[in-house]
């Protein structure tokens, strides 16, 4: 898959693509890239569909944008850009892990399907994120809101134990390559971690993005690892009451917080499912 370059939200996005059709919009998160989408990409574009994977802002090779901005709304507006820009029509779908399940929810309504995965619906990460367990697993958050960010991320091995810690057993050599590719330089590191910094506000938004409107406005397929080691998999268990009518969520067996990369046949079929053909 060759990378190639679109301008949208002020932004020039360095984007994967694969297939002819219907877009399929596919978001990674974090400490990752949209090479995360490997093994789904020819599964969708064998479907009928244009899977497309961009770099999310500040991700090399996309560029870090000039506004500095790292809050959901920005995101959000980037999802909304992607998506016209794209040529994306309303046969469209979006995939998004992480924080690249952030905007998912709140674009939903723009597709025709919508898939997250490792990340609950919102109300329900605020609601369990304040548990001993979970503020454990949530020790980078609060370390990125300090002046060590950069120097403990770029430390070596501290990438890497977090894949480790946060999907135990998966070999992630090859991911943690392509993010050494990504981040490897300080400025793109300090961006990714910018998206943290406006999480819990150690840095204020950037006031060029209107207020993210709640509640989610389309049905949505959620997927979570049963061992998810970033994000534990009993937030799962109040999904169905957040989520929207004709919405899913679902544990997979096996499977930590990357589970695409884990268990790309069973997290394939399930989204496969719930898309349906491309129309």
């Amino acid at each position: 898959m060759e990378i190639r370059t679109i301008h949208a939200n002020g932004v020039e996005f360095a984007y994967l693509s694969l297939g002819e059709g219907p877009l399929a919009l596919c978001l990674h998160g974090f400490p990752d890239t949209a090479h995360t989408w490997r093994h789904l990409m020819p599964a969708l574009a064998e479907r009928g569909y244009r899977a497309v994977a961009p770099f999310l802002r500040g991700y090399a090779p996309t560029e870090i944008p000039a506004d500095g901005a790292y809050e959901e709304a920005a995101l959000v507006a980037d999802v909304r850009a992607l998506h016209e820009e794209l040529g994306g029509g309303d046969d469209a779908v979006v995939i998004g892990h992480d924080w690249g399940a952030f905007p998912v929810y709140v674009t939903a309504e723009r597709f025709r399907r919508a898939v997250s995965l490792a990340v609950p619906p919102p109300g329900l990460l605020a609601g369990g994120f304040l548990e001993y367990d979970q503020l454990k697993r949530s020790f980078y958050i609060f370390l990125f809101q300090t002046g060590l960010a950069e120097s403990a991320a770029a430390t070596p091995g501290f990438l890497d134990n977090l894949w480790r810690d946060w999907s135990p057993g998966y070999d992630a050599g090859e991911d943690l390559e392509f993010v050494r590719r990504s981040l490897g330089d300080p400025a793109n590191l300090s961006a990714a971690i910018g998206y943290y910094r406006t999480m819990l506000g150690s840095t204020p938004p950037s006031g060029r993005y209107p207020a993210i409107e709640r509640p989610i406005t389309g049905p949505v397929l959620y997927l979570h690892g049963e061992r998810d080691g970033c994000l534990g998999a009993d937030l799962v268990k109040g999904a169905p009451d957040l989520l929207p009518e004709g919405s899913r969520a679902e544990l997979v067996a096996d499977a930590g917080h990357f589970l695409h990369l884990e268990r790309p046949a069973e997290v394939n079929r399930l989204i496969l499912d719930w898309l349906g053909p491309a129309s």
